[in-house]
């Protein structure tokens, strides 16, 4: 089992890769035979595929800027809070998720990304995100 030392090494390798957007970075975070399940993806991703998945992203959305709110773990398992921005046309969207990492000798041997793609296929449609639940204004100040 990681110590905390382990899985704070860990989650700094991984904000690092996130920052310099690097195949090779996040490779080496990867078991060859982990699993990614990413609701940007119509599939889940293996492992060997990271570093291919990292550069059509970097591609795909060049200004995406990632920072990471916090961390916690139990055993094996790191789960990470995380904050994005990018571009869509020429407006900036900003969103946030979760990542729970279960990690296995040290490397993620499967990834499960929590975030809402909804206001995002919104944007990419040119629409307003609409809440489905349109509260009224608070009488509270």
């Amino acid at each position: 089992m990681m110590t905390d030392q382990d899985a704070q090494d860990f989650v700094d390798r991984f904000a690092a890769a996130w920052a310099a957007r690097d195949a090779s970075a996040f490779l080496a975070l990867w078991h060859p035979h982990g699993t990614l399940h990413y609701p940007f993806a119509g599939r889940v991703i293996a492992g060997r595929e990271i570093g291919a998945l990292n550069d059509f992203t970097k591609a795909q959305s060049p200004h995406l800027v990632w920072n990471l709110v916090g961390w916690t773990r139990r055993g094996d398992v790191i789960v990470i809070e995380w904050r994005t921005t990018n571009r869509i046309g020429d407006r900036e969207v900003a969103f946030g998720g979760v990542d729970k990492l279960t990690l296995k000798d040290g490397k993620i041997i499967e990834e499960v990304v929590y975030t809402d793609t909804a206001p995002l296929q919104a944007a990419r449609r040119g629409e307003r995100f609409e809440a489905l639940i349109q509260l009224p204004a608070s009488a509270a100040a």
